[in-house]
């Protein structure tokens, strides 16, 4: 049986499923889900305007969610790390079975 985390773990995970739970922050990580990516191709991808989705990679980034490289005056931004990518397979294997 698998025992239960300590609340500070519980409140880490509640916090980052629920940012990652924003339609938007959604497609911003799926837009970098095969690579990094500067904001103005995210902005391409996800259809959203480009202050909207500056800040929803400061929240993302802010919980750890996605990692930057700064070249030059560009910011590129990735998955956090493997974790990520998991989370956003799990979520969307389990609401294909929804279907």
């Amino acid at each position: 049986m698998c025992s239960i985390p300590d609340d500070h773990v519980l409140d880490l995970m509640e916090n980052m499923l629920n940012i990652a739970s924003d339609f938007t922050r959604l497609k911003i990580l799926y837009s970098i889900l095969e690579g990094e990516k500067c904001v103005s191709d995210i902005v391409s991808e996800v259809g959203a305007s480009q202050s909207l989705v500056s800040h929803q990679l400061k929240v993302l980034r802010k919980a750890n969610l996605v990692s930057t490289r700064k070249e030059g005056t560009k910011v590129f931004y990735s998955l956090a790390d493997e974790h990520v990518n998991k989370l956003i397979e799990v979520v969307e294997e389990h609401a294909k079975e929804e279907l």
